[in-house]
């Protein structure tokens, strides 16, 4: 099997391609297959640090996870990272390589994307050839939808993979939002017969209900299309993976599934994230939320951290921007009244930036000199020069490991520092009362710094709270690993994958002409 590959497409974005990725990928690793994800190119605001210092999407990290092998930039060659609508910092092999428009990265007239369509192509091309000599297997997922024919021409992360590749393409479709017998028909029919042959079959997602009564419909598909479904999928709730893209978080619907317990002590402990724009590894209060008692919510009202035991100002591509937008809404005023008050505010990555006293930036917004929330007593200047790292520390008593993804460089001119080397010298960030700031994304992770801060926040918040002392992070997010390989090993035809991973996709596949009845 060595070597063998296979590309999980969607008719549309959140189709469900990250899931089905990762349990392919959990469930070949429990087979004892040596296995590797793949995304040629990603769009994402939620990004990891690797160990070896590299940039990648936090989708790849998890299915990473899901394969028990360690995250590389070679399984996320090209990430971008939106800045706003129109423009992206490029992150090529896991280096910032500049800021672009969607004009110019696409090769359109306004700018010139870096190396090029042939050159980019070639750069993923020899990405996914190393990753296919190193393992077994090569579970890749695309991007969007393989039908975004405006793109085509562009496109390396889909079509212009599949067939630089010769990949099989498995094509994920989510009946939750309907019409997905239309979606996987149309996918296919607007394709050229060059890359229709590619295409193998389909796997419906997110199904609710009685599988018979789809299987007419099923039927039909197999005699449009002549390819078969691989399978029904049912609807999982709380599966709680890392969300790829922060862009499509809303302000008013973002709530995250809590883990359903009961609080290990009296209270339960409430906390409200501020949905800033360009909201980025909002991932970070996962742990939170997987713990019993905790409820997380994200919020865009200043009247609504009125009962928030804990104020959390999260990271963003876009310091500046959402300093503006706190201040317009009336954030920025209710998170100063906490801080007088006592009442605990926690600021990561960007959100620590907005705490202190000054921003200088000349890199992200260009704005220059602007005042900070004047919460900690911090200075921060954007450097051209992106910081990223893996650090290990020291806080509360307890170890913790984050990875850093910042252009800010933090002079603290007071206050207590948050994470120390064993030794007592600061690491990172800093704390002054109640108000606390870091540029570690993640460290929340670390189970017994979780909790001594919870109970910290407890304390200071007056609430009879006690985090549970055998809530494991790891663990819970392997649970959750394990699910997804049970969704794949259970609902989806194993060997017909199994067949496309080893054989390739089958021979004299009919073309869909576009118009077909």
């Amino acid at each position: 099997m060595t070597g063998g590959g296979l590309l999980i497409a969607g008719t549309t974005s959140d189709a469900g391609k990250s899931v089905v990725t990762a349990g392919i990928c959990r469930w070949l690793v429990r087979q004892g297959v040596d296995v590797a994800p793949f995304k040629a190119q990603n769009m994402s605001l939620n990004s990891f640090v690797t160990r070896d210092g590299a940039e990648i999407g936090r989708a790849q990290a998890m299915q990473a996870a899901a394969a028990r092998v360690e995250p590389s930039a070679l399984m996320n060659p090209v990430l971008l990272k939106p800045g706003g609508d129109r423009s992206s910092q490029v992150v090529l092999l896991g280096r910032p390589v500049g800021e672009m428009s969607a004009q110019g990265y696409f090769g359109r007239p306004g700018g010139a994307r870096p190396g090029g369509r042939e050159e980019l192509l070639g750069t993923v091309t020899e990405c996914l050839a190393e990753l296919r000599r190193a393992h077994d297997v090569v579970i890749c997922e695309g991007a969007g939808s393989p039908a975004e024919i405006n793109l085509r021409r562009t496109d390396i992360v889909n079509m212009g993979i599949a067939r630089a590749g010769r990949l099989p393409v498995v094509v994920v479709g989510d009946i939750d939002r309907g019409g997905v017998f239309a979606s996987f028909f149309g996918t296919t029919a607007l394709l050229s017969k060059e890359d229709q042959a590619l295409i193998a079959g389909y796997l419906v997602n997110k199904f609710r209900g009685d599988v018979a009564l789809l299987e007419p419909g099923l039927d039909m598909l197999r005699e449009l299309t002549g390819r078969p479904a691989l399978g029904v999928l049912p609807f999982a709730h709380g599966l709680g993976i890392d969300e790829e893209d922060g862009l499509r978080v809303s302000l008013r619907g973002a709530v995250r599934e809590s883990v359903v317990a009961p609080p290990y002590g009296a209270d339960v402990l409430r906390v409200a994230v501020a949905a800033v724009p360009l909201m980025s590894n909002f991932t970070d209060v996962d742990a939170l939320a997987a713990e019993p008692g905790v409820v997380v919510r994200f919020v865009d009202r200043a009247e609504e951290l009125a009962d928030a035991d804990l104020v959390v100002l999260p990271g963003t591509r876009g310091t500046v921007r959402a300093l503006a937008w706190l201040r317009e809404r009336g954030l920025a005023e209710a998170v100063a009244r906490r801080a007088a008050e006592g009442r605990p505010v926690l600021g990561i990555c960007g959100g620590y930036q907005m705490l202190g006293e000054v921003i200088d930036d000349e890199v992200e917004s260009r704005a220059g000199t602007v005042p900070g929330l004047g919460l900690l007593p911090v200075r921060v200047r954007f450097a051209a020069e992106k910081t990223l790292a893996r650090p290990v520390g020291t806080a509360l008593g307890a170890s913790a490991e984050g990875y850093e993804i910042h252009h800010g460089v933090a002079e603290v001119g007071g206050g207590e520092p948050f994470f120390t080397d064993d030794g007592g010298q600061p690491l990172d960030g800093c704390r002054s009362g109640a108000v606390w700031g870091t540029h570690w994304h993640g460290s929340l992770e670390s189970d017994a710094f979780r909790r001594a801060f919870l109970a910290r926040v407890a304390a200071d918040a007056g609430r009879a709270f006690v985090p549970a002392p055998d809530t494991g992070f790891g663990a819970l997010r392997e649970e959750q690993l394990d699910r997804l390989g049970d969704l794949i090993e259970e609902h989806a035809d194993t060997g017909a994958l199994l067949r496309l991973i080893e054989e390739g996709v089958p021979p004299g596949l009919p073309f869909v002409p576009p118009g077909a009845p």
